[in-house]
């Protein structure tokens, strides 16, 4: 290792705080530090047990289960991918993101008018009714009919909740982006200054 080289890594440790690159590009972009992702998860299961407070849920996953199914959905990962994560089954993490209020385009999807369907949840029609009036069958009105119930509750507290979750984990994508602009900048001010010093 050349002095030039070995003032680099010194000043990498120095800024970085690690002793190698590899160790940074394992943790990868956007992670979190232990401390800071307990931090998140504790600021998720706040709002959460505000929605507990409010709303009776549909299932039974403790609230450190449903904050990680908070930052799933917030990462695009599918119900597929957090029910092999969390060791659940995909239909409890629908009905986990309903209870959340996290409904996403794909979810009103409906074979049939979830106005309609709406219409006819809101005048007490059974499910018999409501199937037979949609062409449906009873699966598929239940589960639209989640997707209904959960848009309702959102609309009830003008998003308040989804709105305190995305608050938090932008929160989190700000401080790692300044987190890593001090670090670059950092990096690239001390390289400026060796360059200056060889080149004299």
């Amino acid at each position: 290792m050349d002095e030039k080289t070995e003032q680099l890594r010194d000043i990498f440790v120095d800024v970085a705080g690690e002793e190698t690159v590899t160790e940074r590009q394992q943790e990868g972009r956007g992670s979190l530090a232990d401390g800071d992702d307990e931090r998140i998860a504790q600021r998720l299961i706040e709002v959460i047990e505000d929605m507990r407070e409010r709303d009776d849920f549909e299932t039974d996953c403790d609230d450190r289960t449903l904050a990680a199914i908070v930052r799933g959905f917030y990462e695009g990962e599918s119900d597929e991918t957090l029910a092999e994560e969390l060791d659940l089954d995909p239909e409890t993490i629908f009905r986990a993101r309903m209870d959340l209020q996290l409904v996403d385009d794909s979810d009103t999807d409906a074979p049939f008018s979830m106005a309609t369907l709406r219409d006819l949840l809101a005048a007490d029609a059974d499910g018999e009714t409501i199937a037979a009036e949609l062409d449906a069958d009873r699966e598929t009105i239940e589960r639209f009919s989640r997707v209904a119930a959960a848009q309702k509750r959102a609309r009830r507290t003008s998003h308040r909740f989804r709105t305190a979750f995305e608050e938090v984990l932008t929160d989190v994508d700000l401080s790692i982006q300044l987190t890593e602009g001090v670090r670059e900048d950092g990096l690239e001010d001390a390289t400026e200054d060796i360059e200056t010093d060889v080149s004299m």
